[in-house]
């Protein structure tokens, strides 16, 4: 038997251990607070987000960023952060959380049930001693709370009969409206994450990309720029106006089309949205040794800041497309448009950049040791960013729900009476008490005018509800 009731202690001691540790967790996740710093830590990470570029190299965040950052960025996978662990856990910490406070504390506050209360003890109430037949009474309290919007319900507790009058009910569940608005935007986000992807390419003139994630093609035709002079007190600037590419595309169909892609009028194909994001100038180089190309000369132009490599540790990195060189001054020209362009190489050995020279297009640079470099042609290329988000349609709907539901809980204020008749023959006691979901504060006149005439209307007096 000893040994038994150390058993039944041992369960006894478990099951209070978990119930402890059960109600910790449901108030930690019911805390208003704890909700606010977990919506905290996710708007830290969507700025980080915003800030930090994202799905790009490991070579382009050290190239822009410094080192100690870079590596940071890497590390904590700050490039791929929407797809993160991090991202995702902190979402499902916070629906956690919305549930339990729903359950916990939006529900039994916000939809509380139907129960007899102390008159006297809730802070805004009034008892008024009122004389005549009791079915009267009863009738013209109905009459009145009906006639002046709110909805009544009777309930027979304790053996007495309750009155229960409600205005703006269905403003109770605005908190609710905001929580499920916050879920389906979490729904929304999720599917992204799931199904969604972004990226960007550039396309050089005439030549076609195809889309990793979705097999469609798009050619580059044709693209246009255009440029306003604009007078500064540093001098002339050209400030970019417009960019448009007229391309020709291919979907999941087959059907070659064309279309143009103008900056904020994407291009939709199968549902992924295609974006004018920059343009830039790629360039041929070709290298020769003595006279001859070397296996080392690149086959496909470059853009700005591609390299290759000339043998050994060293590297020609392409830096920079020049528009116009003034033919006087031998020096770069503020005017980016092409009319006598150039563009600039920077020697790499090892890790050191070295000198930097700048080549016409149609001429060439000697190397030395025989080698030399020749920039025979230039063309423009266009960036496009691209996007597919299956869940933005969710997040809109979420968007709304939760603004509804915000407004609801912010600018309707819904308020409960509690009222009972009691006595006997002629002579009775009408009390009645206020509680609202802000605090009782807020409805103390509207309390107060609504007893001045909730006594002329059981007095039967007619101006009762004026």
């Amino acid at each position: 038997m000893a040994a038994r009731e150390r058993t039944l202690t041992a369960a006894e001691h478990l099951r209070a251990g978990l119930q402890e540790t059960i109600d910790d967790f449901l108030r930690l996740f019911a805390s208003v607070y704890f909700a606010v710093s977990l919506f905290a830590v996710w708007g830290f990470l969507t700025l980080i987000g915003v800030i930090v570029e994202q799905g790009k190299t490991q070579d382009f965040y050290w190239a822009n960023y410094a080192p100690p950052l870079a590596r940071l960025i890497l590390r904590l996978d700050l490039d791929n952060i929407y797809h993160s662990v991090a991202y995702v856990g902190i979402i499902a910490l916070i629906l956690t959380s919305l549930a339990v406070c729903t359950f916990k504390r939006v529900i039994p506050a916000r939809l509380p049930p139907l129960r007899a209360v102390t008159i006297d003890r809730v802070p805004l109430h009034a008892t008024l001693a009122i004389e005549g037949d009791e079915r009267e009474i009863r009738e013209r309290i109905e009459r009145f709370f009906r006639s002046t919007g709110w909805f009544v319900r009777k309930r027979e507790l304790g053996g007495e009969e309750w009155t229960f009058a409600d205005r703006h009910n269905w403003a109770r569940r605005g908190v609710l409206v905001a929580h499920i608005g916050f879920v389906i935007i979490a729904a929304g986000t999720t599917w992204y994450w799931a199904r969604g992807f972004s990226g960007e390419t550039a396309i050089l003139t005439g030549t076609t990309a195809t889309i990793p994630q979705t097999g469609a093609q798009i050619k580059l035709e044709h693209f246009n720029y255009r440029f306003d002079p604009i007078q500064t007190k540093a001098g002339l600037v050209y400030q970019p106006i417009d960019y448009v590419s007229q391309v020709q595309y291919v979907g999941k169909d087959g059907v070659a089309r064309s279309a143009t892609i103008r900056v904020n009028h994407p291009l939709d194909v199968d549902g992924t949205l295609y974006y004018q994001a920059a343009y830039g100038f790629g360039a041929q180089f070709v290298l020769t040794k003595d006279g001859r190309v070397t296996p080392l000369s690149p086959t496909d132009l470059l853009k700005e800041g591609d390299s290759f490599s000339v043998g050994g540790d060293r590297a020609l990195e392409y830096e920079q497309f020049i528009g116009t060189v003034d033919p006087k001054t031998g020096r770069p020209s503020a005017d980016p448009r092409p009319s006598n362009p150039a563009v600039v190489v920077r020697m790499i050995s090892g890790d050191t950049a070295m000198a930097s020279g700048m080549i016409p297009i149609g001429s060439s640079l000697d190397l030395g040791d025989g080698y030399r470099l020749s920039v025979p042609r230039y063309a423009i290329y266009s960036g496009f960013q691209y996007r597919y988000d299956p869940g933005m349609p969710l997040v809109g709907i979420g968007a709304f729900v939760l603004l509804a539901g915000l407004c609801t809980a912010f600018y309707f204020l819904p308020a409960r009476l509690y009222v009972r008749l009691t006595g006997s023959g002629r002579k009775w006691s009408l009390g009645v008490a206020a509680t609202t979901v802000k605090g009782y504060e807020v409805f103390e006149d509207q309390f107060r005018e609504l007893v001045a005439a909730l006594r002329r209307a059981a007095k039967g007096e007619t101006n009762a509800c004026s």
